[in-house]
């Protein structure tokens, strides 16, 4: 089961897990009210797994490939991990399916504070349009993720400020619960 707390403000090392002291859980019921949405899934049988097909065909996820993020895997290995890390948004929404290794995505709150989700084999999270985030390894240096679109990919990252953009107006809305 997937497990995501509040981080700490420290500046150290990105791959730590940054826990606020004392530490302060976030439940999927608090990450479903960010839009954030977590699958648990069989990822030693990816290519097979009736689970994924049922999900891809019932999202329009038409188009996948898989990322290795390793420094001898990934061309252009540190800058790649740096630009995962700065704040950013994207215009669709971001899914990824992690099948091997592990990772955090940090995600903004409501009151605009950090909370970390530790992604690890199996698990798939979907980070809606609009919504602040960013990704880093953790301190094993390795993940393997399938990056699932709806249609052809989108690679864009907007980093922040990026609230001019419509899905970004759009997530607020959703926050607030103006959106229909």
């Amino acid at each position: 089961m997937v497990e995501a707390w509040y981080m700490d403000e420290s500046q150290e090392d990105q791959r730590a897990p940054h826990r606020l002291q004392p530490n302060r859980a976030v439940s999927l019921e608090q990450l479903r009210l960010l839009g954030v949405t977590y699958r648990k899934l069989d990822a030693d049988n990816y290519e097979t797994d009736p689970c994924l097909k049922q999900i891809r065909k019932a999202e329009s996820y038409s188009w996948m490939d898989i990322i290795t993020i390793h420094k001898d895997k990934l061309p252009n290995y540190e800058e790649k991990i740096k630009t995962f890390y700065e704040e950013h948004l994207h215009l669709d929404d971001e899914i990824r399916y992690i099948l091997d290794g592990s990772g955090y995505f940090d995600v903004r709150d409501k009151d605009d504070k950090w909370i970390r989700i530790s992604m690890e084999k199996g698990d798939m999270i979907t980070l809606p349009a609009g919504i602040y985030h960013r990704f880093t390894l953790d301190e094993n240096n390795y993940v393997k993720a399938m990056r699932l679109f709806v249609g052809e990919p989108v690679w864009t990252a907007y980093n922040r400020p990026a609230d001019d953009f419509p899905a970004r107006k759009q997530y607020m809305k959703f926050l607030t619960g103006e959106a229909r």
